[in-house]
């Protein structure tokens, strides 16, 4: 499903009770980071309650409070925000138990919701008729358009004249998407035409113009509904370069699909690859299945199997790590593999930007 982005700010408050600044609260942390549509004004998280977003996250104020419940939002905001959004991304896509009084209250103090989960809330027996009762909406964003408006595989990557670049990582949830947009603001401040083209339900409820949730299309056409949505992006905008969000990993058996849809639309020009080196286990069912995490060296193989590219930069997350430990790692693989490595978080997107800029524009290098 494609959200409509306005042209003013929409007021939001997101909710993500225990599990803000954890791996299941990458929606609320990216919603927190950067947003084209949505005036985010606080996070529910009863947990981290008082403390600044920024904080919790990124060590930096950004003037967004962390609420104990919705009832402590409205009275701390002084008037209701129109939505709320749900701010985890569960495995499996379904709203925790805890979160159903939390969204009835919102409901019921006159905020809408918006979901990017599997599980759709406007279907629900409670939040439907409760939504219909005090007039807001309910809306499901990781959803597939009707079947006669979807698209099937045409090759139209190579008709695309612009510099196609897809961030693939070694594991899920690792910062790919934050990797993405940073580098599409880099390179445009830079002069050089960018546009992120998103794949899961974060990028879209961020405001993103262009993008499918490639986890809710039906296999037939998963790769035709992102190849147009990269086709649409290119046609409308004319960039220089196209940024496409990775999803998972093409060595992660949970999340093949994704993956290798982005690379058989994209075509990859070459490819970002994002790593957390500090983990153990891949980030799906960590602590009951303990699969061991990505490695660079087998990604890449299968990057230069599927993808038929190289790769341009390496892009850490510095989760479990000291800052000391992520500058050895960014010495020993610029060392190890040949090609800028950094955190985008800490070290910002310059390294990654040059090399791209090196490479295809070497008139504005």
């Amino acid at each position: 499903m494609r959200l409509t982005v306005n042209r003013a700010m929409e007021t939001a408050i997101i909710l993500c009770e225990d599990g803000f600044g954890r791996v299941r609260g990458k929606t609320a942390a990216g919603l927190v980071r950067h947003s084209l549509r949505f005036q985010i004004q606080g996070v529910i998280d009863s947990k981290q309650a008082g403390k600044d977003a920024g904080e919790v996250l990124d060590g930096k104020k950004v003037g967004i409070p962390i609420f104990a419940s919705v009832e402590e939002s409205i009275k701390a905001l002084g008037q209701k925000p129109q939505w709320m959004i749900i701010g985890v991304a569960t495995i499996g896509g379904m709203l925790p138990p805890e979160f159903r009084e939390p969204v009835k209250t919102a409901i019921s103090s006159g905020m809408s919701i918006l979901s990017g989960l599997h599980e759709w809330l406007a279907n629900d027996k409670e939040f439907g008729p409760l939504a219909q009762k005090h007039g807001v909406e309910i809306v499901d964003i990781r959803k597939e358009p009707p079947l006669g408006e979807m698209h099937y595989y045409k090759g139209l990557a190579e008709k695309i004249d612009a510099v196609r670049i897809p961030i693939l990582g070694t594991d899920a949830a690792s910062g790919k998407r934050t990797t993405a947009v940073i580098l599409t603001k880099e390179l445009n401040a830079r002069g050089v035409k960018t546009v992120f083209v998103a794949t899961g339900q974060t990028g879209l409820l961020q405001g993103s113009k262009y993008g499918v949730p490639v986890d809710a299309i039906r296999g037939d056409y998963v790769v035709g509904e992102l190849e147009n949505a990269i086709w649409m992006a290119y046609e409308n905008e004319k960039p220089q370069v196209i940024i496409v969000e990775g999803q998972g990993a093409l060595s992660h058996p949970a999340y093949v699909t994704g993956s290798r849809a982005i690379v058989s639309a994209s075509k990859p020009s070459t490819v970002v690859l994002q790593h957390a080196p500090g983990r153990k286990y891949r980030s799906y069912h960590a602590d009951e299945l303990h699969i061991p995490n990505g490695t660079i060296d087998r990604e890449l193989e299968l990057i230069r199997v599927y993808a038929h590219s190289d790769i341009i930069g390496i892009t850490l997350n510095h989760e479990n790590l000291t800052r000391e430990q992520v500058q050895e790692k960014t010495v020993e693989y610029e060392k190890q593999y040949g090609v800028p490595v950094g955190d985008m978080l800490v070290d910002g997107p310059g390294k990654i930007a040059d090399a791209i800029i090196k490479r295809f524009f070497p008139e504005k290098a």
